[in-house]
């Protein structure tokens, strides 16, 4: 398997694994990533700014997750809980993985290609935020040794979860 950064013409593989996830969370009746986001603009702008990736399995894309170490600001309050570190840090933001390729581990790899990243980058946290109704996410995040750290609020006001991994 492959882990590296997208490119342009990755675009559409990218927007399909998206809209599959976007469905998902419309059955699943959780309200993350709804009402056009992330669209095609936000994973282009992603590409541009080099911090979108894409797994790849025998050619084909099966897996995608923007990848930041510029920081996050609605990180900078978290309530109810603190993070782990206040080091410079990865943030994973926009993971998903193809509908068929759904629980073959291909999260838990990427997350081991971005700690890897981390380390040659000499960072050595990771955090990430998800929806609360988000189980499989949280699931994820704790199998791969993430703790909870609190709730940080979006942009928009919306509430998300927040988790940390120490490398």
């Amino acid at each position: 398997m492959e882990f590296r950064k997208a490119v342009e013409t990755d675009i559409n593989n990218i927007m399909n694994i998206i809209k599959e996830a976007q469905v998902y969370f419309q059955e699943q009746g959780i309200d993350q990533w709804q009402n056009n986001y992330p669209n095609w603009e936000v994973i282009s702008e992603d590409i541009a700014a080099e911090i979108s990736y894409v797994l790849l399995k025998d050619s084909n894309i099966v897996a995608t997750a923007a990848v930041a170490f510029t920081g996050e600001k609605t990180y900078d309050a978290v309530y109810e809980g603190e993070w782990l570190s206040t080091n410079e840090y990865a943030v994973i933001h926009r993971m998903a993985v193809a509908d068929k390729y759904k629980g073959l581990g291909f999260s838990s790899h990427i997350i081991k290609k971005v700690e890897e990243l981390c380390l040659n980058k000499g960072v050595r946290s990771i955090k990430v935020d998800t929806h609360e109704d988000n189980l499989a996410m949280q699931r994820l995040l704790k199998k791969n040794q993430f703790k909870y750290c609190g709730i940080i609020f979006l942009e928009d006001n919306s509430k998300r979860i927040a988790f940390e991994k120490l490398l």
